[in-house]
């Protein structure tokens, strides 16, 4: 055992010895690339027509493709916002909400979302999480949607 301890400690020495050595990156390399996210904190408001719109759309569309349900949200009553960016100051700008959704079936649930920069189609537009309390089935968010508020 210890023959392959010596022999593997001998490998890395070896590697080390002869690895290139690190070097600052030159002037082009910190031109581009390097710079880092350059986020413009410009995101929809929780009550905004799109971003309302958008879950209700999505919710229908995931419960009818992969639930084999009917159920849609009918509208989103009581929103509030709990927290915009409420982490470092260089993430992601993220505006965190919550609601009432009032469900096709006659039950009112709590829903809670989230609207991203640049976390939409290609990281071109803003993107949409959402989570309605007792209707997440493949428990992305459990529990009770915890997962989706800040």
């Amino acid at each position: 055992m210890s023959f392959r301890v010596s022999i593997a400690a001998l490998a890395i020495a070896f590697v080390c010895a002869f690895a290139p050595q690190s070097r600052a990156a030159n002037w082009l390399e910190m031109t581009f690339g390097l710079s880092g996210p350059r986020y413009e904190a410009k995101v929809p408001l929780c009550n905004d027509s799109w971003v309302t719109n958008l879950v209700q759309s999505r919710f229908s569309q995931k419960e009818g493709q992969y639930w084999n349900s009917p159920l849609q949200i009918a509208a989103i009553d009581h929103i509030q916002e709990t927290a915009f960016r409420p982490w470092h100051y260089a993430s992601i700008p993220r505006r965190f909400c919550k609601g009432v959704a009032q469900v096709s079936d006659g039950v009112r649930r709590p829903i809670y979302y989230w609207v991203g920069e640049d976390t939409g189609e290609v990281g071109a537009i803003w993107g949409v999480e959402w989570c309605v309390v007792g209707l997440d089935r493949n428990w992305a968010y459990n529990p009770t949607c915890k997962m989706a508020r800040p």
